[in-house]
């Protein structure tokens, strides 16, 4: 197996709505109002959103996000609307196993941005992605069983309920024992 960071393969590509790139110094304003709108959704579901953060904490965030992808460690992806630039959400490809290769897909909407199709069809274009560009042979996705949300993503895309791992996680918001669904979907 090549060393991936020396593999080439684009940062950006397009859906028929979105703009999805990889994070660029600069995003953080951007994430971070995303953030701060959502931060009730978001705070039941992401580790991340526990916490209040400063817009520079968010910028420095976003940075090391960028370096992670130039070193092909973690692929974090912006999503923007195509015709009004404004950021939508974030993606990405992590847990990477390039050996396989394979990936494991996350993501959050900005809760201004909801019931719009648009975490769907991102996550459509990153699997068509990760198939077409980095040669994946299993995409995966996980998520909280009582998320009803971000499980209706992988079900109305075909990837195929493989398991529930039972008392696999303690709830992020509380120490309650969460189950944790895996999806996935194989070349």
């Amino acid at each position: 197996m090549q060393n991936p960071i020396l593999s080439d393969f684009p940062t950006e590509f397009y859906t028929e709505r979105l703009y999805i790139r990889m994070p660029k110094p600069g995003d953080g304003k951007g994430v971070s109002a995303a953030i701060q709108a959502s931060k009730a959704e978001l705070k039941k579901w992401l580790p991340f959103a526990q916490k209040d953060q400063t817009v520079e904490e968010v910028e420095a965030n976003v940075r090391e996000a960028h370096a992670a992808f130039l070193k092909r460690e973690d692929l974090r992806m912006h999503i923007f609307h195509r015709e009004t630039g404004e950021l939508v959400g974030l993606t990405g490809l992590h847990r990477i196993d390039w050996g396989v290769p394979k990936f494991e897909i996350g993501y959050w909407l900005d809760s201004r941005k909801t019931g719009q199709g648009y975490i769907t069809e991102a996550v459509k274009g990153l699997t068509q992605f990760a198939f077409r560009e980095l040669g994946a042979n299993r995409i995966e996705i996980q998520c909280d069983a009582k998320n009803h949300k971000s499980r209706a993503i992988p079900e109305r895309l075909g990837f195929i309920l493989e398991g529930i791992h039972y008392n696999d996680s303690i709830a992020v918001d509380g120490d309650e024992l969460r189950d944790t669904c895996v999806f996935a979907k194989v070349r």
